[in-house]
């Protein structure tokens, strides 16, 4: 399916990728790409305000990134600093290009409706657990357990796994 979007002859398609932390997101962002060179990707990493910002950075991707894309318009990101702990610079994402977002909290109803294909990407806890430390590192370990809290909110709130036309499962 991620395939043939890639491949599509809507020009301007959308694909949203969510899933806990260490799921295989960015991992799976990254095949696509390699299919279709001309897709942007704006990760949500790049966007969240820092360890306690996952609805903030999804919220934001959502309203100034996907919707104006979904438009026709060009959309606009501010990037998070994480070494200085501040917003960094600003990002423009071209209307006419094809666009995935991908990170946690990004698949919620409004986005599964905005996207071309809402996709949800699962992991065994455990496994999650040891890929992300491994991306991140010691950086990451004190932050671990706020996180997860934030992911569960969001689904207890937003359900996205029941928005995903596409479920991967990472084993």
């Amino acid at each position: 399916m991620l395939a043939r979007a890639a491949q599509s002859a809507v020009p301007a398609y959308r694909i949203v990728i969510d899933g806990r932390s260490g799921a295989g997101k960015t991992t799976l962002a990254a095949l696509v790409a390699a299919r279709a060179p001309d897709v942007q990707i704006v990760a949500l990493d790049m966007i969240y305000p820092g360890w306690d910002g996952l609805r903030a950075g999804a919220d934001a991707a959502l309203d100034r990134v996907l919707a104006p894309h979904a438009r026709g318009e060009a959309g606009t990101w501010q990037a998070w600093d994480w070494s200085a702990d501040r917003p960094g610079g600003w990002s423009e994402v071209d209307p006419a290009r094809p666009l995935l977002v991908e990170g946690a909290g990004i698949l919620t109803r409004r986005s599964a409706q905005l996207a071309h294909v809402p996709v949800w990407v699962e992991a065994p806890d455990v496994d999650r657990r040891v890929r992300a430390l491994a991306r991140d590192g010691e950086t990451y370990v004190p932050h671990w357990d706020g996180w997860a809290a934030q992911e569960e909110k969001h689904l207890a709130a937003h359900e996205p796994r029941r928005w995903a036309t596409l479920v991967v499962d990472v084993r």
